[in-house]
């Protein structure tokens, strides 16, 4: 079955940077899901659709593999562009396809949890990768641009002596951007904070009245996905209770 490779192996890969792996993370189409289910029940795995949307896992024991098809936030969908951009490597003797870095830094990008965030993870990334597709980085993030705009910023200030890593002309083009945005509004009410965090923008969605930005045209999530996704934040880290008598504090500053 045609899949990837990512998490930890691919991460030191690109960077150098050592974990120690607790699972295999394996990227495949969305399409292809159920056939490689079944390939790994076949030799003996139980296997279930943990969140439909995303991922799926194989348990072997007391090891398990992720099966991922798109990112937690709906944004990011396997596509056949992951193959095709794939990198060669061996992993624990088997020759095997990594996912490319581009798309590892799109998906990293928009992890800001509480109990996890992947920035250093993308720094790293940036920094270790020199010869990024940087169209094609560019045009996976499209509309959510100031997302990966905040990240080549903080590059530069975390690695200072490394900022041309950056070409000039990206961050021109973003600063254009921005620049026009900035002088016209969005009319609509929405919170995108949820793409970025699960848990940290329910108040956002639940009690201030914005619409919640997983519901966006270029999100791949029903709102009974969003639901499930919901209900499997872990105990206390959710921000959706008492807003202390503030409808919305932005609009009372």
């Amino acid at each position: 079955m045609p899949h990837l490779v990512g998490g930890g192996y691919a991460f030191s890969h690109y960077t150098g940077v050592q974990r120690p792996a607790k699972d295999l993370d394996i990227f495949v189409c969305p399409e292809d899901v159920d056939r490689v289910l079944a390939v790994l029940a076949d030799v003996g795995c139980r296997t279930e659709k943990t969140f439909p949307h995303w991922l799926s896992k194989a348990f072997w024991h007391d090891d398990f593999i992720d099966v991922i098809y798109s990112s937690g936030n709906g944004l990011g969908v396997v596509d056949e562009e992951w193959f095709s951009h794939a990198t060669e490597h061996v992993i624990l003797g088997v020759p095997v396809k990594l996912i490319p870095a581009e798309e590892m830094i799109w998906s990293k990008a928009f992890i800001l949890e509480r109990e996890r965030c992947d920035a250093a993870d993308v720094l790293h990334l940036l920094r270790a990768a020199p010869s990024l597709d940087w169209e094609r980085l560019v045009r996976r993030f499209d509309l959510h641009y100031r997302v990966l705009y905040c990240y080549l910023i903080l590059f530069g200030y975390t690695y200072p002596s490394e900022r041309t890593l950056i070409p000039e002309a990206v961050l021109e083009n973003f600063a254009r951007r921005f620049a026009a945005e900035q002088r016209r509004p969005d009319s609509q009410e929405s919170c995108q904070g949820t793409l970025l965090s699960r848990a940290q923008f329910l108040v956002d969605v639940m009690h201030w009245g914005y619409a919640d930005g997983r519901l966006g045209p270029d999100v791949h999530m029903t709102p009974e996905q969003i639901t499930q996704w919901t209900e499997a934040i872990p105990e206390g880290v959710a921000h959706h209770g008492s807003t202390q008598g503030h409808h919305s504090p932005r609009r009372d500053v």
